[in-house]
């Protein structure tokens, strides 16, 4: 199963702390097995590192990376220094990008999303553990497949949803 390997989790550290929270106590709770890498662990951090060594680290991290998701708040798409560079990195080196609307969308949300992702080869999925696995599981294991064929913003049918229980 595609979650079984690391994580690279993209989101905006001032706002959306919380999703990250709750995303590592679904880890917890619900026996999931997400390996999750993020930006905020690095130090130092904020103003005492540079650019440099920030982006440094993160690219590092990036390339121990199978799949990576963004989660997507209310300013995620106005964030350039960090969130845009790693989105970029992300698409550059192939990575599967899990796009994750915490406000519940269930497909591309185009007031939010960063405009870097529109029309890439990624999922667009609801802020639901089991939304997230599912599309860990079979949007990432099947991302060269998607990405052959030149599939963009992708997402799940109403079916699948019901067949998870939501």
């Amino acid at each position: 199963m595609g979650y079984r390997d690391r994580t690279y989790v993209i989101f905006d550290g001032d706002k959306d702390m919380w999703a990250y929270a709750y995303m590592l106590g679904w880890v917890k709770n619900e026996r999931m097995d997400f390996d999750f890498l993020d930006a905020h662990s690095i130090r130092p951090i904020g103003s005492a590192a540079s650019e440099v060594y920030v982006k440094r680290v993160l690219r590092e991290r990036l390339s121990a990376t199978k799949q990576a998701i963004v989660l997507v708040g209310e300013s995620t798409k106005n964030l350039y220094r960090y969130v845009r560079w790693e989105i970029e990195s992300c698409l550059d080196l192939e990575i599967p990008v899990v796009v994750v609307n915490l406000n519940g969308g269930r497909s591309l949300d185009v007031d939010r999303c960063p405009p870097v992702l529109r029309g890439t080869c990624s999922i667009h999925v609801p802020f639901k553990a089991k939304a997230i696995e599912l599309a860990l599981d079979e949007f990432c294991d099947a991302f060269q497949f998607y990405r052959d064929r030149q599939m963009a913003d992708l997402y799940f049918y109403p079916e699948e949803y019901r067949r998870i229980g939501l």
